[in-house]
């Protein structure tokens, strides 16, 4: 796991230090004074009147207000008296006791267990209001109270004799989750101040010898884990100080080996330096003072306060920034040490930074290098990117066979536009950007781990968050120990992590099971880790502060992502006060409400349903129902994404509806403008620097965003994509005119059109007119070639080198390849290179230099839309022509590993779809002449590249129809019945053989 970086990372002065997005104001951070005893003891006693006391005077001297009997009518003709008043007040006064009571204990369980809004009582009001506050000065001085109970013995038992040294972390995210909401208020108002007031003591040195205490982390219990504010909360009366502790033993090395570089990260049985006024009876002075404490912690307690004076000798602490070495950085901003927060499999005493992988050690440098104007927001966002370009390949492919079976021989919309712009700069980005290895890999180990469940009759874990490394390897956050995880999963850094290294997951098989978390989206990256948050799983809501710009963009990338990612199967995005234009992106998943009414309409139905399915199905959850014989997916996650602030009426409704959301698959994100969101379980903020800041979770992220800018040429790119909506989509009818059918590049198919360079990439990989380059670039050089004739267009030069080096390459490496790419191809007779850069920073060819497949196109143009319209003559030969040069499938020879790239683009259905076409036109010309055989031997040619294209043997059945051999055509029927196989005939061609050839249902019964 990456280390997490609170705000004590950064500089005192520095506006990033500020949690949420509001202004921080000056508090004087002081203990718990005599005043706040005498709020508590005042709060007590009026607690005591109104709870115990009104109830016994009303029964001591008012006694039971009602009849002892069934009144009778008598009773309603009787005269009102003083009694009968007093008694009706007293019915109201129990009434109102009753009522408040219930407020009490309401408010007393929220304070308590911390976990999400108090509910609301019904017709409360002000007696809510008021028992909240008599509740909240009664626990004001809770914890200091509680910090004197425990014993010094427990100091020297908590570890002793059944925990050595412990590498499990004491405070994880799941801890965070359940921090009460007055806290977190507090400390957004102090932490700038305060991270001042830390320095400045940490300037001042440690404490006199005598009176330096310390402190022994302690080992969880339960789902309680120790931490710094706790810890300051109960010694130093304040849990804002949890600064001056992290001060004094940041950097130093603990009894396992590790040191705390980051606030939020403790282990059990670490030893913690106190500052002077430290109390309570869980510190210890000096080991010699501490008889209860066993040798071995007195031992190490000694050893750790030898650490003091060479941790601090050099200047202060390291937020002064005058340490040196790993961890000297200058200036004023601490310097965090990375593996040793990093859940890894080895020993924390020892942690091993794994070593990159064959040509990883090239990554680096070119993400380095200059972006040549492709937006950097998808370049650094593999796994939306990855999701997109593989959604948008197949909006693509939808519309290629949309588009052939609308129109036989016209081919509508066969062409897709050519983007240009901002959609041409997007589309390079994802080309670079996208990581499709780590998206199956994510895929494929969530569904293995699933399946090893499954087959242990083990239920799913309650996954918060997880982490990719840089290195490949995933780790999974728990909500709270679940067990050993099944093979080759491993244990991380202690029982909330399962980890699997990456090597483990390559060894994955596709696993025929329901994608167990598909609410993980990506939030951004921590060094070279990327956070992704289950967002179904966060018990309440998930806020986002920042400015409206800002925030949008957030709320684009998690929409976006959830609505084309890989890891997951079925799901519903509502997107509320933003995202209308994102539905083309995912029109199965997305959907978009216009304000908060309707959301609260539609979530409720939805909460309801989703509680009497999983009681009717008998789970607890939804994961209970992704494994098992139970799998359905009707348990598919729901995720809101409310981009604007609710007013506080409608936030409450939200978060009493969200309460239970994490049991049920649906989760929150919701947008703020500074203010505290009610029910509120992780709050983060976004700032104009594209930082993602959750400072009482500890993280600071480089956060995911799709501005504006890139977010509309995302959708322009999907929207050109659809047959219905793009260019040409709808130009008439059979859409044989317009741009979107004329191909990117037409050849001169004269014999004075002759081409220097004739590359051949329909079949096998050959080149005519250029010598064989050295041995060891030719690989790289066809495939760079290959990639230049398949875009016309231009390719970006950042394309190329992810193309050609997916695992990144310098840009030495890749410029020197382009030259040697140039001279290889040359120069034409009047001296223009044959490879250029066009006004973009495109790399384009000559038109001297020419494949196959653009003869092809060309051709096929020529006789359909171009001088063989006018000229039967002219449209056979040159249909003909064509249907030679069809040799096999594009790069047939193609080694293995290489031309990867070619996955994203969508030629691999463009060129079975034009051979079809050639073919169906040259069929249609001889069967005009009523030559059969002719176009039998036509439609052969062309399925041996087209063998799944249905249209193709609709025609082959009329043309053996034809030739008059009833035999040859039940021959026909048999061998595409047997083609069928288990599927069955397809309908419109069993409709066929049931026109053409009535009988041929014996044969199969017969063959059968």
């Amino acid at each position: 796991m990456p280390r997490r970086r609170t705000s004590s990372s950064a500089s005192s002065t520095a506006p990033s230090a500020a949690p949420r997005n509001r202004t921080p104001q000056p508090v004087r951070v002081r203990r718990r004074s005599f005043g706040d005893f005498v709020k508590a003891f005042l709060a007590f006693v009026v607690l005591l009147v109104l709870v115990v006391g009104v109830p016994l005077a009303l029964a001591t001297q008012i006694g039971w207000p009602l009849p002892d009997g069934a009144p009778g009518l008598d009773w309603l003709q009787r005269e009102i008296t003083v009694k009968t008043f007093l008694n009706i007040l007293t019915v109201v006064v129990w009434f109102a006791w009753a009522q408040f009571t219930a407020c009490v204990l309401v408010e007393v369980k929220a304070a308590l267990s911390g976990v999400g809004v108090p509910g609301r009582v019904p017709g409360s009001g002000p007696s809510q209001l008021l028992a909240r506050q008599l509740v909240a000065a009664l626990l004001l001085v809770g914890a200091t109270a509680a910090s004197l109970t425990p014993g010094l013995s427990q100091l020297g038992q908590s570890m002793e004799g059944n925990q050595k040294p412990s590498v499990a972390a004491a405070q994880q995210t799941p801890g965070i989750f359940a921090q009460q909401q007055e806290q977190a208020a507090g400390t957004a108002s102090a932490l700038a101040e305060q991270a001042g007031q830390a320095a400045a003591r940490a300037d001042g040195g440690s404490a006199a010898h005598g009176d330096t205490k310390y402190y022994r982390i302690q080992p969880p219990e339960g789902r309680h884990h120790d931490s710094l504010w706790e810890i300051a909360d109960r010694h130093l009366g304040d849990g804002r100080r949890y600064k001056e502790i992290f001060e004094l033993n940041k950097d130093r090395v603990q009894p396992d080996g590790s040191k705390l570089s980051e606030a939020s990260l403790i282990r059990p049985g670490w030893i913690m330096e106190m500052p002077g006024d430290a109390r309570g009876g869980e510190l210890v002075e000096m080991p010699d003072e501490a008889p209860n404490v066993s040798e071995q912690v007195r031992q190490q307690i000694s050893d750790y306060a030898r650490t003091g004076d060479h941790a601090q000798g050099g200047g202060g602490s390291g937020a002064q920034g005058g340490g040196s070495g790993a961890h000297g950085g200058g200036g004023d901003n601490a310097q965090v040490s990375l593996p040793d927060q990093r859940p890894a499999p080895a020993t924390p005493a020892t942690p091993a930074t794994p070593a990159p992988s064959a040509g990883q050690e090239h990554a680096a440098p070119a993400a380095a290098d200059h972006s040549f104007g492709l937006p950097e927001a998808l370049l650094t966002a593999p796994l939306l990117a990855a999701g997109l370009l593989g959604a948008l390949g197949r909006r693509r492919r939808q519309a290629l066979w949309q588009s052939a079976l609308g129109s036989v021989g016209g081919r509508r919309g066969m062409e897709p536009p050519t983007p240009t712009g901002d959609a041409q700069d997007v589309q390079d980005a994802l080309l670079v950007g996208a990581d499709p290895e780590g998206v199956r890999l994510l895929d494929r180990a969530l569904r293995g781990l699933a399946a090893a469940l499954t087959a242990e009759s083990r239920p799913l874990p309650v996954v918060y968050a997880a982490w990719m490394g840089g290195n490949g390897d995933l780790h999974l956050q728990l909500a709270q120990p679940a067990g050993k995880p099944p093979a080759p999963w491993q244990l991380g850094q202690d029982q909330t992590f399962w980890m699997l290294a990456r090597a483990d997951a390559e060894r994955y098989e596709d696993a025929d099971t329901a994608a167990p978390y598909p609410g993980l989206v990506s939030l951004g990256t921590m060094d070279d880790s990327r956070l992704l948050l289950n967002l179904e799983s966060v018990p309440g809501i998930v806020s986002l502060g920042g400015t409206e710009a800002d925030r949008t963009a957030v709320f684009a990338s998690v929409a976006a992502e959830l609505a084309t990612n890989g890891w997951s199967d079925r799901m519903t995005i509502t997107l509320v006060g933003f995202g209308e234009d994102l539905t083309p992106l995912a029109p199965n998943r997305i959907r978009h409400l216009d304000g908060f009414e309707d959301l609260f309409e539609t979530m409720s139905a939805e909460t309801r349903q989703r509680r009497g399915a999983l009681g009717a199905a008998g789970h607890d959850s939804v994961l209970t129902g992704r494994t098992g014989p139970a799998q359905h997916t009707r348990w598919a996650p729901h995720l809101v994404l409310l981009a604007t602030q609710p007013s506080d009426e409608d936030a409450l409704r939200l978060a009493e509806l969200a309460a239970d959301a994490g049991r049920l698959g649906i989760g929150y994100l919701v947008g703020t403008e500074g203010t505290d969101l009610p029910g509120a379980a992780w709050e983060m903020r976004i700032t104009g620097e594209g930082k993602l800041l959750a400072p009482l979770l500890g993280l600071e992220l480089e956060a995911q965003t799709l501005p504006a800018a890139q977010r509309r040429a995302v959708v322009e790119l999907f929207t050109d994509a659809d047959p219905e909506h793009g260019p040409g989509g709808s130009d008439g009818p059979g859409g044989a005119s317009g741009t979107a059918n004329t191909p990117p590049f037409l050849v001169d198919i004269s014999e004075q059109g002759r081409p220097a360079v004739y590359a051949r990439l329909v079949g096998s990989y050959e080149i005519i007119g250029l010598d064989a380059p050295d041995d060891d670039r030719s690989a790289l050089l066809h495939e760079a070639l290959a990639l230049l004739l398949l875009h016309r267009e231009g390719v970006h030069p950042r394309v190329l080198s992810s193309a050609l080096w997916p695992r990144g390459v310098t840009a030495d490496v890749r410029d020197a390849l382009l030259e040697r790419l140039r001279a290889w191809l040359g120069t034409d007779p009047d001296g223009t290179p044959r490879l250029t850069t066009d006004a973009t920073g495109r790399l384009t060819l000559a038109k001297s230099v020419v494949s196959d497949l653009d003869v092809l196109r060309s051709l096929y143009y020529e006789a359909t839309q171009g001088r063989g319209v006018g000229s039967r003559q002219v449209r056979g030969r040159l249909l003909t022509d064509a249907l030679v040069l069809v040799r096999g499938p594009l790069l047939a020879d193609r080694p293995e590993g290489r031309y990867r790239w070619l996955t994203h683009e969508i030629i691999d259905a463009q060129l079975p779809l034009l051979v079809a076409d050639t073919g169906l036109a040259l069929s249609e010309f001889h069967l005009e002449k009523d030559r059969a055989e002719k176009a039998i031997e036509a439609l052969n040619a062309a399925l041996r590249t087209a063998p799944a294209d249905e249209r193709l043997w609709h025609e082959l059945l009329r043309a053996t129809h034809a030739t008059g051999d009833p035999d040859r055509l039940r021959a026909l029927a048999a061998d595409l019945v047997g083609r069928s196989g288990a599927r069955g005939v397809p309908p419109r061609t069993e409709a066929l053989l049931d026109e053409l050839l009535p009988t041929w249902r014996d044969g199969v019964a017969a063959a059968g």
